[in-house]
């Protein structure tokens, strides 16, 4: 791998920049569009009267950055051109989620809702791998405009990381199928048009095959959206969810019956490895923070960054940083070249270093700004309580280092003995 960055990428980066200096940070400052990003966002985000989902005014202002991004071609940057996108390669997205996320927080790449000018669209991907044409059809270009929204009902009130053990079941019914069960942190179920349902169809629980992936419209009789669980980060749109003989079509099937964790796992690779390239970019902005801060403050008479104390937490993030970096780079750039499931491990170990290392980051940029660091008017904290959660979600940091296990002991992965 060519360590120095394609001339066509560097020169990709400045013109995006150019992009959100001409188009987004003017309607970021426009009729107080501010209020979503400074010390009052969570109150500017959050109904608190729905349930602590997100207000529609909030949603809309996104929905128009979408618009504009779309317009100027850069949404669909990382999606294959049949579907109006460039092709960008998976070391396209890794180097340009950390490019943005290292911009701090702002409507051009916003943490809480993983929206970004350069759209991630796991589904999208997802939808072009395994859907029928008629899905595909139906709903790739009306997931990346905004029309349909598809949420992934895979986590539930008993079963997180231990997926092969869920409970939710789906039998066969004349031509179609009914679902009974329940799902926990559903997000985006206060907007989705359609949940993406795994249900159990064959098999015994803690057998990975025999879980099947439904599309299911959300307004099909028999599936509730009960509440949506109050977060560290709000507003929050992660619902609890319960389906009681919800009948779907056989066309609701999404990919292979019997085989939905192997369409899971094409979803959480696609964003573990991105989420660890914002990880990287939003620790570098904390980092480069603190270390402006540190030069411009005076404490007993001297600049806080010629104290030691300051000095050596930093440099050991900064150090972390570079090596994050390179390895969720290298390990980008193989996934263009490899079958993802061959590097699974790869991408788990960039996951969990990349969580915690912005998660230090943010912590150290608290503690080095002192009191202005603990106050909402510095965006450290926002940053940590959003990050935090990828040390939970899609993969608890202990079932990142379990993969990386199975794989370094032969127990999974392709050398499995």
């Amino acid at each position: 791998m060519d360590f120095e960055l394609p001339a066509a990428l560097r020169q990709l980066l400045t013109d995006l920049d150019q992009f959100i200096e001409d188009e987004i940070w003017p309607l970021q400052r426009q009729d107080d569009n501010e209020r979503f990003f400074d010390h009052r966002r969570e109150f500017a985000r959050t109904d608190f009267e729905a349930g602590g989902t997100p207000r529609r005014e909030w949603e809309e202002l996104l929905r128009e950055m979408f618009r504009r991004a779309d317009r100027a071609g850069w949404l669909r940057y990382g999606l294959p051109k049949s579907v109006g996108g460039s092709d960008g390669s998976n070391l396209d997205m890794a180097v340009i989620r950390e490019h943005l996320a290292a911009k701090g927080l702002g409507l051009h790449n916003d943490l809480q809702n993983e929206s970004s000018v350069v759209g991630n669209f796991p589904f999208v991907h997802m939808f072009l791998a395994a859907g029928t044409p008629e899905q595909q059809s139906e709903f790739v270009e009306d997931m990346i405009t905004g029309r349909k929204r598809v949420a992934f009902g895979l986590t539930e009130p008993d079963h997180g990381s231990d997926a092969t053990w869920l409970e939710t079941t789906a039998v066969p019914d004349g031509d179609g199928w009914i679902l009974n069960g329940a799902k926990r942190f559903n997000s985006g179920l206060h907007s989705a048009t359609h949940d993406v349902i795994f249900a159990r169809t064959s098999g015994d629980g803690g057998d990975p095959r025999g879980i099947t992936a439904f599309i299911v419209p959300t307004d099909t009789p028999g599936f509730s959206v009960d509440f949506h669980w109050w977060t560290f980060n709000m507003p929050t749109d992660h619902a609890e969810v319960t389906l009681t003989d919800v009948r779907v079509p056989a066309t609701a099937v999404f990919g292979e019956v019997g085989n939905g964790l192997a369409l899971a796992q094409h979803f959480v690779h696609e964003n573990r490895i991105r989420q660890a390239a914002s990880g990287v970019g939003a620790a570098q902005y904390c980092i480069d923070r603190s270390v402006a801060y540190a030069r411009e403050r005076r404490t007993f008479g001297r600049p806080l960054a010629e104290r030691q104390a300051i000095q050596w937490p930093l440099v050991e993030l900064q150090t972390e940083a570079e090596l994050v970096r390179t390895l969720v780079r290298k390990t980008a750039w193989e996934l263009d070249r490899t079958d993802h499931m061959l590097i699974s491990d790869k991408v788990s170990m960039c996951n969990y270093r990349a969580n915690r290392l912005v998660c230090d980051a943010a912590d150290r940029a608290m503690q080095v700004h002192g009191g202005l660091g603990y106050t909402r008017h510095t965006p450290f904290e926002h940053i940590y309580r959003h990050h935090r959660r990828y040390r939970i979600t899609e993969g608890a940091e202990e079932i990142q280092m379990r993969k990386i296990a199975g794989y370094l002991f032969g127990f999974a992965g392709p050398d499995k003995r």
